[in-house]
């Protein structure tokens, strides 16, 4: 039996969004810890991860592991029917066909009852290395979606460069090239999420699809900061928080330099 409420059912809509043009079919592993989800993309090129930890559920009840298969584009569906301030119950019984969800307006004068077909889903889960990463970026998670919207005008890859100083972002095309660069801020508390922070040990310069990351920025409205980590030869890990609840993970594997 699993049954988990979220108080902010909001939360759960802004997660599916963001993983959803990614990913079209995911696993979430259910267990007494709380909700996971792990899948590729189907050109296998980036990774999404995400983890809803039970203490950010009131309550979290999951008697035994479970697997719930679901096609995001329903499911994305049947969360459009919940009104931004609804929470949201999910409720399964163990070999159920189906997945339940209940939104409840605050007052619980409005109640809505949805039931969701599970599939089997054949996906293998890929063991992520815990990564020790040499450089690690926390900025504003507007300011990164910006950039990358703006820099896609210009080309369809973007070059990240990391130094001890600062941060830039380059994409060039046939109409020319742009850079937008970013150097370590301090903020006052009410501006932590707009300060820059870099820890880098060494300098780094990698090159990534930028549709993918543009896809990545999908997750913005779950976090006002973004951490993105790079080491030498592997992928890139950009990181949103979810304030207590968890956290929503992307990998992008860099560009290989062909010539």
């Amino acid at each position: 039996m699993l049954e988990a409420t979220l108080k902010n059912g909001e939360v759960l809509r802004k997660i599916i969004t963001a993983i959803s043009d990614l990913v079209t079919d995911a696993n979430f592993d259910c267990r007494e810890q709380g909700m996971s989800l792990q899948a590729m993309d189907s050109s296998h090129v980036s990774l999404v991860s995400m983890l809803l930890r039970c203490e950010g559920f009131d309550p979290w009840r999951c008697d035994r592991n479970c697997q719930l298969g679901i096609h995001l584009e329903h499911m994305t569906k049947l969360l459009k029917c919940m009104a931004s301030k609804d929470s949201v119950d999910m409720r399964y019984k163990e070999d159920g066909e189906d997945v339940d969800f209940v939104f409840k307006s605050q007052n619980e004068e409005r109640v809505s009852h949805f039931s969701l077909k599970l599939m089997e889903i054949d996906a293998e889960h890929l063991g992520i290395p815990e990564t020790d990463y040499q450089t690690c970026v926390n900025m504003s998670s507007g300011e990164f979606q910006r950039i990358c919207r703006d820099l896609a005008s210009f080309g369809d890859t973007l070059t990240v460069k990391v130094s001890k100083e600062q941060i830039s972002f380059t994409a060039t095309g046939d109409m020319g090239n742009g850079t937008m660069s970013l150097r370590t801020s301090t903020a006052t508390d009410e501006e932590e999420a707009e300060a820059t922070v870099i820890d880098c040990q060494e300098e780094i310069s990698q090159a990534f699809a930028l549709r993918y990351l543009q896809h990545f920025t999908k997750a913005t409205p779950l976090s006002k900061t973004v951490s993105l980590r790079m080491n030498p030869d592997i992928p890139l890990l950009v990181e949103y928080k979810i304030d207590d609840l968890g956290y929503v993970r992307y990998y992008l594997a860099p560009k290989i330099d062909e010539e």
